[in-house]
């Protein structure tokens, strides 16, 4: 009825005039009054907000409708501000500070889209550059340019370009300029902000001739971060893009624009636009290097500490900068150390700060009074109620003291084990190689291995060797950790040396990458290692090997029977072990140097089995004898390797590895082991196992193939041991707590028994 009565009362009476329709004068009004809301408020458009708050102005049939709804005009006017406060509407344009006269007129819209750094600079908001100073320099040089005066500072994510620009606006501030950028302001403008809320054809491009026209009028540079995004942008349909609007004003010298964008964007996107192009002058911003990083993060400690509340050691400093470098490769210095350093700091925070560990605390029997407090009201229990409020208001006054209290004197301090950890955390290196004293780790590394490797101690040695080149700098750094050829027969220990080599080196046996090289014997096969190229199928699809090592940089790539690979194979070998690293389809660069290369050879396996000097033929104290031989039969197997592979192949390996044939003591050591690892199955049912030397001999007998090395051994614990135990375990003849010996019956069998009682006897 109420619709009906507005409907009747306004009526259908706009007139028509030339086929048009004409306002009626309440409308115009309206409409007047909503442009004057809209320049109270500072807001540069007229939106529905300015037309509510018109309407509700003086008498009118609306507002007649609204006070019969019950709502007044000051009702609305006020949920008008607070909507337009808590949804992040425009907020008044302030006034501009004359500083005595040094400010130019108002900049309404580029106040609104653009962030003054000049401002924040002055305001000590901005951390401070450090370093960079013949960049700031080169761009003070281009901006004092009559015409073309737009830099573009080029360089990869993180090298420190927005805050060249932020080191200009600081040097502005502080008057250490030249005279013609005395009092200009510099003004970064996002892109985004520009394009947003430009829904209808000729928005977008209006607003941006304004931030131009109002540019023009002031003394302001204009900072675009990520400035390839202007190519294209407001582009819907037919309109004009984002570039193409300033193009004349960037060559007349009008507008002064510094951009910033990375070398691949800048490629993609300004260098195919030539005109675009030739107005900006590129400064190419390179990584800087370690002992620069170091700088850099001394200049960014106190704005880290004060925000932590703690204090970052100078080894916490030089850690970050080196780690990072170290370690994090897909990123960037000094980025990836200034991150480090943050995320180290709130980590320490967090969980080592003894008082925040103590407000964890406070804060929990806090909880738990007003719980308890809660339950009181609902029960109707006054003094239960009483106590827990006053116990409530003790613990926050003993959070209010506590928070007073976190003062710089007695905060944590991040050190290098802090960083450390925190690198841990992002890569997956073990914590212990880097906190442990790793020389210390390196000289024991023969003992670890061969606590795993039985027989090889040749192969144990020079993997050591190689490997404490590398880390003690010896070497090139941008060489892998080490690259070795395995030679020796299968089930000699080659596959077990490379697990037992990935736990020791990278803290777990799944930092192994494995590839069988006879499925790259074609010259097609190879670009599945680095990816398709562009124009054929699976280009989108990554790279079998780069893929597996840009997910896993720390790990052993291991590279079976390489000499069925095709010679395009062997050429990225090459390449890996002498710069590396290599380029996947998509020319991203993936990283070698934290890897271990292991290439695993059957060349020259037949002369290791007529080798029968180094079998069971040998006696225990012909040690010499078997020395000699294994030399000599070194130097065969390196002949036979040069016929397979080019000088420049071998000359690249850190060490030929030649695997001996086991003899019987090897063997036997091998079934300890096979039955430890048994041994620590069963722990879950409490059960313990042993073995007589009766038994082990009986089983290296039985496991041991001159053919095929110890693998067999692995089948016949299996048949003999496992398979026993299982059945006995199934059908409750051994319990929990039972201590079971393997041994030899009288007919020669192994037997299970059981130790207690009358060591019964268990199927065999």
């Amino acid at each position: 009825s109420r619709v009906r009565e507005m409907a009747r009362r306004l009526g259908i009476n706009a007139p028509y005039v030339n086929g048009k329709i004409e306002l009626a004068a309440d409308t115009r009004l309206v409409l007047e009054f909503a442009i004057e809301e809209a320049h109270k408020m500072g807001h540069h458009y007229v939106g529905t907000e300015h037309l509510l708050l018109a309407l509700v102005r003086g008498e009118s049939v609306a507002l007649d409708v609204l006070k019969k709804l019950g709502v007044t005009a000051d009702q609305i006017r006020r949920q008008v501000r607070r909507v337009l406060q808590e949804g992040g509407g425009p907020s008044p344009v302030p006034e501009m500070a004359k500083a005595g006269g040094k400010r130019e007129p108002k900049t309404p819209l580029v106040d609104q889209l653009a962030t003054d750094l000049t401002t924040y600079a002055e305001e000590s908001k901005l951390d401070p550059v450090i370093g960079r100073q013949m960049e700031i320099e080169r761009v003070i040089q281009i901006l004092a340019r009559r015409t073309k005066n737009n830099p573009a500072l080029i360089g990869e994510p993180g090298v420190g370009k927005t805050a060249i620009v932020e080191g200009l606006a600081q040097r502005i501030t502080e008057g250490d300029v030249p005279a013609p950028l005395l009092n200009k302001r510099v003004l970064k403008l996002d892109v985004g902000s520009l394009v947003a809320g430009t829904m209808y054809r000729g928005q977008f491009e209006e607003r941006l001739k304004r931030v131009i026209e109002e540019l023009k009028k002031s003394k302001s540079i204009l900072f675009i971060d990520e400035f390839h995004m202007l190519v294209g942008a407001g582009a819907a349909g037919s309109a004009v893009d984002a570039a193409n609007i300033l193009k004349p004003a960037l060559s007349r010298g009008e507008l002064q624009c510094i951009g910033a964008t990375t070398l691949d964007e800048y490629r993609k996107h300004i260098e195919s636009d030539a005109a675009l192009e030739r107005r900006f002058t590129p400064i190419v911003v390179d990584e800087p290097t370690v002992e620069e990083t170091i700088e850099i993060l001394k200049g960014v400690r106190k704005m880290y500490e004060e925000h932590h509340h703690l204090v970052i050691s100078d080894d916490a400093l030089e850690a970050a900068a080196r780690l990072s470098s170290r370690y994090v490769s897909d990123r960037f210095l000094p980025d990836k150390a200034i991150d480090l350093i943050d995320e180290s700091a709130s980590r320490v925070r967090m969980y080592k700060s003894g008082a925040s560990t103590s407000a964890k605390d406070i804060y929990g029997q806090l909880k738990q009074a007003r719980a308890n407090r809660a339950r009181a009201v609902e029960e109707g229990k006054a003094e239960d109620m009483q106590t827990w409020e006053a116990q409530e208001a003790d613990l926050n006054e003993q959070l209010k003291r506590m928070k007073s209290s976190w003062e710089r004197a007695s905060s944590p301090v991040v050190t290098a084990n802090d960083i450390a950890e925190v690198v841990a955390m992002w890569t997956g290196v073990p914590i212990m190689q880097m906190a442990e004293e790793e020389s210390q780790r390196l000289l024991r590394m023969e003992e670890e291995l061969k606590q795993h490797i039985v027989g090889q101690e040749e192969a144990i040695q020079s993997i050591a060797k190689a490997v404490r080149r590398a880390r003690a700098g010896l070497k090139d750094p941008k060489r892998p950790i080490g690259s070795f050829i395995f030679l020796g027969p299968t089930g000699v220990g080659k596959t077990e040396l490379t697990k037992a080599l990935a736990k020791f080196m990278f803290g777990s046996e799944e930092a192994l990458i494995q590839l069988d090289m006879s499925e790259f014997m074609e010259r097609h096969t190879a670009s599945r290692l680095v990816g398709a190229p562009p124009g054929y199928i699976g280009y989108e699809d990554a790279g079998q090997l780069t893929e597996a090592l840009r997910r896993r940089p720390y790990s052993i790539v291991v590279f079976d029977e390489v000499e069925k690979a095709h010679p395009e194979v062997h050429n990225l070998l090459l390449q890996i072990m002498e710069e590396g690293h290599l380029s996947d389809a998509k020319g991203r660069t993936v990283d070698f140097r934290n890897a271990i290369i292991v290439m695993t050879t059957n060349v020259g396996a037949d002369e290791i089995k007529k080798q029968t000097s180094l079998g069971f033929q040998l006696k225990r104290d012909e040690k010499t004898e078997e020395r000699l031989s294994y030399e000599e039969m070194r130097k065969k197997l390196t002949e036979s390797l040069k016929k397979v592979f080019r000088p420049e192949f071998i000359n690249r390996v850190d060490s030929v590895i030649v695997f001996r044939s086991l003899n019987k003591d090897d063997i036997r050591q091998i079934v300890n082991l096979e039955l430890n690892k048994v041994t620590v199955r069963l722990a879950e049912h409490e059960v313990t196992l042993t073995a007589t030397d009766s038994a082990l001999d009986l089983l290296a007998e039985q496991g041991y193939d001159p053919e095929m090395g110890a693998r067999p051994l692995r089948r016949v614990i299996q048949l003999r041991v496992e398979d026993q135990l299982s059945d006995a375990l199934l059908s409750g003849k051994f319990h929990e707590g039972d201590a079971i010996s393997v041994e030899v019956s009288e007919d020669g069998e192994v037997v299970l028994r059981r130790e207690e009682l009358e060591k019964e006897e268990v199927a065999v």
